[in-house]
């Protein structure tokens, strides 16, 4: 087996839930507004700390895609996909781009950010 390689994301940030393993920058979130089984998802531009399984037609909402889901690189589980191609000319947008499911993953905050802006900050003060 090789070494796993782990890219740190600095700023405002999206984590894996299950390992909190960095995935994605929040300004390379394009929209908002996609949904998957689980619910709520999000489109990225990027997002790194994956590996991609193979390719398959699916069947969504929009049509008919190739694509291929992504897995955390560090604890194994499923977080989305990449829309590796799409067959409708109004989709072609989404290729290359990824989907992360919201049930998957968590708002992450760099921690010498964290640190620096909420040294007081206690257990109580989470809402």
């Amino acid at each position: 087996m090789g070494r796993i390689f782990v890219v740190y994301l600095e700023g405002q940030i999206y984590i894996c839930k299950f390992c909190k393993t960095h995935l994605a920058l929040a300004h390379e979130l394009v929209s908002r507004a996609f949904h998957c089984r689980r619910g709520k998802a999000y489109l990225f531009n990027n997002v790194v700390n994956i590996t991609v399984g193979p390719h398959e037609e699916r069947m969504m909402l929009s049509g008919m895609h190739t694509v291929a889901d992504i897995f955390c690189c560090c604890c194994g589980q499923i977080v989305g996909w990449k829309y590796e191609a799409a067959h409708e000319m109004s989709q072609k947008y989404k290729e290359g781009k990824f989907v992360l499911e919201r049930a998957r993953i968590m708002d992450g905050v760099d921690s010498e950010f964290y640190i620096d802006t909420c040294a007081s900050a206690g257990d109580s003060d989470d809402a």
